[in-house]
């Protein structure tokens, strides 16, 4: 009861401190009011238009995020080294997709920089017209994806589409280059996860067959490889491995 007067007493100070303190140069925010009004120029319908639909596009947002960067190879090879240590619930979830988001915004950063600089700084101050800032911006991640895309991966989905002869790069249109993308990425990540896989299954072997020749049916071999595995993680320094390991992937 008494540490929850005094933590009360804190709030109720904290609150009366900063309800007093008003800086000098405070301003009142600024209204906001939507309306819908009839009007009689075009070019208001078109702009609104326009603000409906790019609101409708930060949706995809997320998805844009997880297919045309780094971040599906990422979390899969980390997902694939949590179940072939044994351990499904540790690390937890939201600690694996915090630590590929980081390592998403570290390895895309060149990318969002060459964008930032080339089309969105360009664009907002009023430099270059929609369309143009849309080619400036999608050649730098056109350029991130075609790097990590294999060519029979990327003429799989040329020949399922129909897709005239391509002449160079810059006509594979994003419906094609997308998928041939993350199918690339899917068979990367499998692979790394298969290499990673390997001595942790040595392992549940030696420890499996140990125990039979022993006679200890009843005893889960999981139970006494766990602890290796985790050994053997630890001391060659696991993470920093892994992490080089898909850093490196993207050079």
């Amino acid at each position: 009861m008494k540490n929850n007067r005094v933590l009360f007493f804190v709030i109720l100070t904290a609150i009366t401190i900063f309800m007093s303190v008003q800086p000098a140069y405070a301003q009142p925010l600024p209204g906001i009011d939507l309306q819908i009004q009839p009007t009689d120029e075009p070019q208001q319908v078109v702009n609104s238009v326009k603000l409906l639909v790019l609101l409708s596009l930060l949706s995809l947002v997320p998805a844009f995020i997880l297919m045309m960067t780094s971040f599906t190879r990422i979390i899969i090879v980390l997902s694939l080294l949590r179940s072939a240590l044994g351990i499904n619930q540790t690390p937890p979830n939201q600690v694996l997709i915090g630590l590929a988001l980081f390592l998403t915004f570290f390895i895309m950063s060149p990318v969002y920089e060459q964008v930032n600089e080339q089309a969105v700084q360009p664009y907002l101050a009023n430099e270059l017209a929609q369309e143009e800032a849309w080619e400036r911006a999608t050649a730098p991640v056109r350029e991130f994806m075609f790097n990590q895309t294999r060519e029979k991966d990327l003429q799989l989905f040329v020949d399922i589409s129909d897709t005239p002869t391509l002449e160079s790069e810059e006509d594979v249109p994003l419906s094609v280059l997308m998928p041939s993308f993350v199918i690339s990425e899917l068979k990367t990540a499998f692979q790394m996860g298969f290499l990673i896989y390997v001595p942790f299954l040595v392992i549940d072997m030696v420890v499996a067959s140990t125990l039979m020749s022993m006679g200890m049916f009843m005893l889960p071999p999981v139970i006494i490889s766990l602890p290796f595995k985790i050994l053997l993680f630890v001391m060659v320094d696991g993470w920093h491995l892994i992490i080089k390991s898909l850093v490196e992937s993207f050079g």
